[in-house]
């Protein structure tokens, strides 16, 4: 495969995800400044923050309201990090890759786009957000089906679920990261009932609410919901679980390329040190620095990707 065809699936996959995570820290946002009585600034900061848009949202705007988040991370396509810059972003990916793709997904992804183009075309009221974010979901989840239901797993299907894999890593390491900084006012609010409210919608931003009731029950603690979403390689936007995926899917490129690259190091470096660390140790040593560790590898081992499989070529 060409390196700049590889390029485009896996950064076609990566910004899919990404517009579809997008949209789920809004919606996490949203309903988190509904637990408030006063104007949820810290909330929808949070939103911007773990998106890596706060910079240049504050640019533009000089408070942080709802409506005006919302529109920057949904529609603004002067933020490359909003839902519609991603999508067309990636559209521009699959139309330069087409002929690696199925007619099914195809026609999953220019429908994601054109249903988004459609919908924002003017900022969304606060009535209409619900609606909007629940679409996007399922627009995204139309993609996934395509993708696994009709791609053929050869290296087109490898490199792409390598960009939704390092894509959702990321995610789901910042929006752990970001709660721990951002969301809550102050020490004293660790263990409340609002301390509560949030880490559920930390569980619902990643899709894992129910799945963590059905393992958890009541326990909702912090340390049992970053156990979860670090560990457990049930849960399909666990860090665990992205790298058991990335690994496996280098595997395969290495069993079809027949040729072993620093990147497979890396990757089972990086996995190693998930499968041999605890949550007891992590809390110990700090969740912030081990976080922000896993994020500076995430990137690493994603960079040395383009690199070693000649991705600007």
């Amino acid at each position: 495969m060409l390196g700049r065809t590889a390029s485009g699936l896996f950064w076609m996959a990566r910004l899919l995800e990404r517009a579809e995570n997008t949209s789920r820290l809004v919606e996490a946002g949203f309903r988190m400044a509904l637990t408030r009585t006063q104007p949820g600034e810290e909330e929808w900061r949070s939103v911007l923050v773990t998106a890596g848009c706060c910079d240049a949202y504050l640019a533009r705007h000089d408070t942080i309201t709802g409506d005006k988040v919302a529109d920057f991370a949904l529609r603004d396509r002067s933020n490359p990090s909003s839902v519609m810059s991603s999508l067309h972003a990636a559209r521009e990916n699959a139309r330069m890759t087409r002929t690696a793709l199925t007619r099914e997904m195809w026609e999953a992804i220019n429908d994601f786009w054109m249903a988004v183009r459609d919908a924002l075309k003017r900022a969304p009221s606060e009535t209409d957000l619900p609606e909007i974010l629940t679409m996007i979901r399922q627009q995204g989840a139309q993609v996934r089906g395509a993708t696994t239901g009709t791609m053929l797993r050869n290296d087109i299907y490898n490199f792409i679920l390598l960009g939704i894999m390092f894509e959702r890593a990321d995610n789901t390491a910042r929006i752990l990261d970001t709660k721990y900084y951002v969301l809550l006012p102050s020490s004293a609010s660790v263990g409340s009932s609002l301390d509560n409210v949030q880490w559920e919608m930390i569980l619902r931003s990643a899709s894992a609410e129910r799945s963590f009731h059905w393992l958890n029950g009541g326990n909702i603690t912090p340390r049992a919901i970053a156990d979860f979403l670090i560990f457990d390689t049930r849960m399909p936007r666990s860090l665990a679980y992205c790298y058991d995926t990335i690994t496996h899917q280098l595997d395969c490129l290495f069993r079809q390329y027949c040729q072993r690259l620093g990147t497979h190091d890396l990757a089972e470096s990086l996995e190693a040190s998930l499968t041999a660390t605890t949550i007891e140790r992590v809390f110990e040593n700090g969740l912030h620095e081990f976080l922000s560790d896993f994020l500076r590898r995430n990137a690493s081992l994603s960079a040395q990707i383009e690199t070693d499989f000649r991705f600007a070529e």
